[in-house]
């Protein structure tokens, strides 16, 4: 598999796990749905960064897509801030959302609300469509 033929493979898996979280989402999973959601972001990011030809770091992509902002197109680097921003947060919750809080001894579907699962779809479903859009502009 080409660089592309991973970024590809990337981008679809997030989009697999954005369904898996929606899913959850209707089961009342909300600590599910956070997890999913932070792993689609990541895949969907580290995906981007590899259709630009940057060889994608083992530690959050935030700060790589934010120092490597001129290798994409311009409409997507206006969402650069953003995307890194969403991804530090879904990142902070990535081990709670799947141990719970070990320290209060709290299960992690104790952790999550509604809202908490609603806002994880919202930004990673954002991440994913425009890793998609820039896939399709890339490909072409």
């Amino acid at each position: 598999m080409n660089f592309d033929g991973l970024a590809r493979s990337y981008i679809m898996q997030a989009d697999e796990k954005l369904e898996i979280a929606r899913n959850e989402r209707s089961r009342g999973k909300y600590n599910i749905v956070v997890r999913q959601c932070q792993e689609a972001v990541e895949l969907s990011l580290k995906g981007c960064l590899r259709l630009v030809g940057v060889e994608v770091p083992k530690y959050h992509e935030g700060p790589a897509l934010k120092r490597e902002r001129e290798r994409f197109p311009e409409w997507f680097r206006e969402k650069i801030e953003i995307f890194a921003s969403y991804s530090r947060w879904l990142r902070s919750e990535r081990e709670t959302s799947m141990y719970g809080d070990e320290e209060t001894g709290t299960p992690p579907e104790m952790l999550y609300s509604a809202y908490d699962a609603d806002e994880a779809l919202k930004k990673a479903s954002e991440v994913v469509e425009w890793a998609k859009k820039l896939l399709e502009a890339l490909s072409t």
